[in-house]
Parts: C-alpha cells; structure tokens; sequence
C-alpha cells in the first residue's frame, strides 16, 4: 500500500462511521438529548428564571404556572431552576466520574493485557474481588466512608467504576497484542512501552469510548442515588437525586416535584444508552 493510500484509508473508516451513526435514528436521537441536557446545565444561569435557592413561603408548593413552569417545592422554590442547576450536579458527577475510572482502569488494563504473567494475575485478582461487590453497594460505601459531598461522590462512583475499564482493556489488549503489527513491532526492538502507547491503545481505544458513553449513564443514576441517601450534593445546592427525596413526602399533594427531576433521569440515562448503542454499532471494526 502506497503513502497516499495510507493516509487515505483512515479517513475513509472515519466517513464511513460518521455516516453508519448519522443514518441509525436512535443514536441521533440519543446525541441530541444528551446535547440539550449539557446546553442547559452549561447555559443554567442563563435558562433558569429564579434563583434555585430562593425560598418563598407564599410560594409553597405552587402548581406549574407561567410564573413558575414546573411548579414550586416544599419551601417555595422554583423547580424549573433547580432542575437545570441539578443537571450541573449529574452532569459533572457522570463525566468527572467516568474520567476517573477510565484514568486509573484503562492502565491497569493495558498493563496486564500486554505484560501478562504474575502482573496479569495480580490485577485480575483485585478487579474480580471488586466486581463481586455490586457497583450500587461499593459506591455507598465508598462515599460514606469519604463523607457525603459531591466530589466525594464523585470519587466513589469512579473508583467503583474502574473495575469494568480494567477487564474491558485487559481483553482488548490480549486480542491486539497477538496481531501481526504488534509482533513487527517487538521484532524491530521497539520498547514496550511505545508498542502500547502507539500500536494498543489506539486499536483497544473505540471499544472503551461506547463503554464509556455507558457507563456514564449508570454513574448519573448512582450520583443521583448517592444524593437521594444525602452521600452526594448537600443542600441547598439541588441535584435529581435530594429532589426525589424531598418529593417522596408530597406525592400526593405536589406529584410535580418527583415527575420532573425523574423524568430527567429518565431522558439523559436514555439519550445515553441510545447513543452509546449508536457508537457501538459505528465503530464496529467489522463493518469498517
């Protein structure tokens, strides 16, 4: 294969990708949603039409109106504003989280696909023992452990995430290793750690962006479960989760403040996992 051919051919797949996502309606779907879940907890201070700490006893429990659109809660608060400061919480929580986890797994997995041996075994055995506990569970126990905040949570939901990163890369890195490059490559002499950076990272990298893509959905929920057991955001400072425990005492007088915060989660854990699930299928080697 020619220079020009080579050069080619990786902006071919990548056409080929952007257009095998843009043609499955689910994940353009999911894109979109996730979109306009990040511009409104970016743009809340913009969006929002009241102070989401500001409390009005003449204003308690106020059905949606057009001064308040999704109504008021137990201290009057407008729950419009407070679900757009709440999607800064969950927003954060599911990238910054999902960063931490693939920080410290995705090495870890590197390492023990490429090295194999007593390293392999070392943090296969760590991992598994981690896997055995429910991700839910650890994550409690985590934040309890750290005290309840919001980057505590944080750090929680990371750590208890990083297991699924390190099988994940540990499997991808025992495929590549064994291609025909890699073995070139060490015939050649290169140092290890150049094969891994340059020749197995960026083969075993699209697998862990869709996981990634995922599992933020799952560290949304967990921040918001974490929050609704008062281990993440403190008050006053909204969140979905402190939302739905605060509503849990007035569905039947104020059902608006629980429809809305769940209906949140709802939509951004959807639009995650339908674009996650997009990704997936277009970066499919097989189809590439």
């Amino acid at each position: 294969m020619s220079v020009q051919a080579e050069a080619i051919a990786p902006r071919r797949r990548f056409g080929r990708t952007v257009t095998k996502f843009f043609s499955n309606r689910s994940a353009v779907v999911g894109g979109l949603t996730v979109l306009i879940f990040v511009l409104l907890a970016v743009g809340a201070p913009v969006f929002a039409t009241h102070d989401p700490a500001q409390t009005s006893f003449t204003t308690i429990r106020h059905a949606p109106s057009p001064e308040f659109w999704l109504g008021t809660d137990e201290l009057g608060r407008d729950v419009y504003s407070r679900l757009l400061y709440g999607a800064r919480a969950s927003m954060l929580a599911g990238v910054i989280s999902v960063s931490i986890a693939l920080l410290v797994g995705v090495p870890f997995g590197l390492v023990a696909g490429f090295y194999g041996g007593w390293v392999d075994a070392a943090v296969s055995r760590v991992t598994e023992a981690m896997l055995a506990i429910p991700f839910l569970i650890l994550a409690i126990a985590l934040a309890a452990f750290l005290g309840p905040s919001l980057s505590n949570a944080m750090i929680a939901i990371g750590l208890s995430a990083t297991p699924i990163f390190v099988r994940l890369t540990r499997g991808q890195a025992l495929a590549v290793k064994t291609e025909d490059y890699v073995e070139g490559a060490r015939a050649i002499g290169l140092p290890n750690l150049l094969i891994i950076t340059r020749y197995i990272f960026p083969n075993v990298l699209p697998p862990i962006v869709v996981q990634a893509t995922i599992t933020i959905a799952t560290a949304i929920i967990a921040e918001a479960s974490l929050s609704f057991l008062g281990l993440g955001q403190q008050p006053p400072s909204p969140s979905w989760g402190s939302m739905l425990n605060t509503a849990k005492n007035f569905m039947s007088q104020a059902p608006w403040m629980s429809i809305f915060p769940g209906g949140a989660i709802f939509l951004v854990v959807l639009g995650f996992n339908l674009l996650g699930d997009g990704l997936r299928d277009a970066l499919d080697p097989r189809d590439n």
